[in-house]
């Protein structure tokens, strides 16, 4: 599996073989919801990074799942209209969200590695 990378989000970035890149929410992202409920997938179009793409309820809480970069949408995890609970079960597996081919492949590098991430909830859990 290749690197991950983060958002300030909370969600994670993983580059596929093919250059597209799926997306997903965090452990700790899924911890905080709670138990979801249900998942609005994106639309296959472009985005804006920062556009909200996609929606996830749970028990607590409603929360959009942004665009970390400018892209497109290629897919989406059906899996998750039938069962949204695998964003509980495995948010960094089967629960992803969705794939985009990122308008500028090298901006993956840009975001936040393993350690920046971990320093980003450590500060968040200290405020």
């Amino acid at each position: 599996m290749s690197e991950l990378r983060f958002t300030e989000d909370h969600e994670w970035l993983r580059a596929e073989a093919d250059g597209s890149v799926t997306v997903g929410i965090t452990a700790f992202a899924q911890d905080a919801l709670g138990d979801v409920v249900f998942v609005q997938l994106p639309e296959l179009q472009a985005y804006a990074k920062g556009a909200e793409a996609s929606t996830v309820e749970s028990v607590k809480a409603a929360s959009g799942v942004y665009m970390p970069l400018d892209g497109e949408v290629l897919e989406v995890n059906d899996k998750l209209d039938g069962s949204p609970e695998l964003v509980n079960e495995d948010p960094m597996g089967e629960g992803w969200f969705f794939r985009f081919k990122p308008a500028d492949a090298e901006a993956i590098a840009k975001l936040l590695d393993q350690d920046a991430y971990d320093r980003l909830i450590k500060a968040n859990a200290e405020a």
